[in-house]
């Protein structure tokens, strides 16, 4: 009989992207895929280990399904990703209720790592450091809508962000070739992908261990251009000192290329930003939003800042709160710092009381709140194109989508109230109403 297979993602897209792998290495081996955990043989976690709330959330999931083991005793509990790679020395101990555990790695593995399951509890992890990379061969089964997916362009990260783990869970950048990409990309296409979303931990770092000396983020682009007519191309995680003009220039040539830039900044405070070893300032900031906004003025700008960190002061915090009301960002999320074991910053001095992070992060989410309403408020009465999700999560009398300018599963949406359309088109909406991070329009007709 097969085994049936219950899978929960936890994290990232890049970790989606290692779920969808898995899946696709499974079914590929014969198992077969359930949505609900009491039908399963086999109950998987992927987990984040990244900061302490993925870790509880990864734990939570993981008891939850140890609790579905027990009404079930003949399945299997397994547990694979960061998480797994953070805590190898304790999680034998600490989690009896898992059969077995699997480290980063190990996703194109999995089938035959099951086989190994036994009555004793196990851990499998490949020597340090990660160096598993995926390619376009690589069996995988998408999880997203069919009309829009991930391209994973590296694996690991090398720089050096003392707030950061990622080098140490996932090991050092490695890029996948140019031309592996692209067929992977064709292969998307196929499918029916209308919305590609390229991702990595930095993804202008892509190329810089090809020996070059340069990233070929640029070169990817192009490529991907001529050899694909995927309407909507995205990306995401740009590191702000290597986000050069060329990438812009690119953009602002080609429609296919979304003109919306996801730079995790983190600070703006000179101060801050050299403890968190960012390789750049507050001038060296200035002039990049300065250049895309010259070349795109319509171009949505993401970012994420971080507040608590040690050593930071209420000058500081008051510092970025005066930048974000200047420069007006589109979204913007704010994240307490996570004091993390085995980071530089833990070391720091001047680490602050979770409720001053709290009420930091509380203060400056609430002023983006308004500048996210503000600026929402101009596309009041434009026509925007958008991508349609299907039938809205708030209620089944509205459809959904996103424009140019809001990315899946991180940014809101645009519910649309009339029109005819199917999920996975490109439809011309006008705006009519304007939330803080929501839009309301009507589908209006091709001229």
């Amino acid at each position: 009989m097969t085994d049936k297979v219950f899978i929960q993602s936890l994290g990232c897209p890049k970790n989606l992207v290692d779920s969808e792998v898995m899946s696709g290495c499974l079914r590929e081996a014969g198992y077969q895929f359930v949505e609900a955990p009491e039908d399963a043989d086999i109950l998987l976690v992927n987990t984040c280990g990244f900061i302490q709330p993925a870790v509880e959330e990864g734990i939570d999931v993981i008891l939850d399904l140890a609790k579905v083991k027990l009404e079930k005793p003949s399945a299997k509990l397994v547990v694979t990703g960061c998480m797994v790679q953070r805590y190898r020395d304790k999680l034998q101990k600490e989690l009896p209720e898992v059969d077995l555990f699997l480290g980063v790695d190990d996703a194109e593995n999995i089938a035959s790592a099951l086989l190994t399951v036994t009555s004793t509890v196990s851990i499998n992890l490949k020597p340090d450091p990660p160096h598993y990379l995926m390619s376009c061969e690589t069996p995988r089964v998408i999880s997203t809508p069919p009309f829009r997916a991930y391209l994973k362009v590296t694996e690991g990260c090398s720089n050096r962000c003392s707030f950061c783990l990622i080098p140490s869970l996932r090991g050092p950048l490695r890029s996948r070739p140019l031309d592996d990409l692209i067929a992977e990309a064709r292969l998307l296409e196929e499918s029916g992908v209308k919305e590609l979303t390229l991702i990595a931990q930095d993804l202008t770092a892509y190329g810089l261990d090809f020996g070059t000396g340069r990233e070929r983020l640029p070169d990817l682009l192009t490529g991907l251009l001529e050899n694909t007519e995927i309407p909507w191309l995205r990306m995401l995680y740009l590191y702000p000192m290597r986000l050069k003009q060329a990438i812009i220039e690119l953009v602002g040539a080609n429609e296919r290329l979304l003109p919306y830039f996801d730079i995790p900044l983190q600070h703006i405070s000179d101060r801050v930003l050299k403890a968190m070893n960012r390789p750049y300032g507050r001038n060296s900031v200035e002039k990049l939003l300065d250049s895309i906004k010259e070349q795109l003025p319509e171009a949505a700008i993401r970012t994420t800042f971080m507040v608590g960190f040690p050593g930071e002061s209420q000058s500081d915090v008051e510092e970025l709160a005066k930048f974000m009301s200047v420069r007006k960002l589109n979204h913007v999320g704010i994240f307490t710092y996570s004091n993390e074991e085995g980071c530089e910053a833990a070391k720091l001095a001047g680490h602050c009381q979770e409720e001053v992070k709290e009420d930091r992060k509380e203060r400056l989410m609430a002023l983006q709140t308004g500048i996210s309403l503000e600026l929402n408020r101009l596309l009041l009465d434009t026509i925007q194109p958008v991508l349609v999700e299907g039938v809205s999560r708030e209620s089944d009398l509205l459809l959904e989508g996103r424009t140019r300018f809001q990315a899946p599963e991180i940014d809101g949406c645009v519910f649309i109230s009339s029109g005819t359309c199917s999920p996975g088109d490109l439809v011309n909406v006008k705006i009519t109403d304007a939330h803080p991070y929501d839009l309301v329009g009507e589908i209006v007709k091709q001229k």
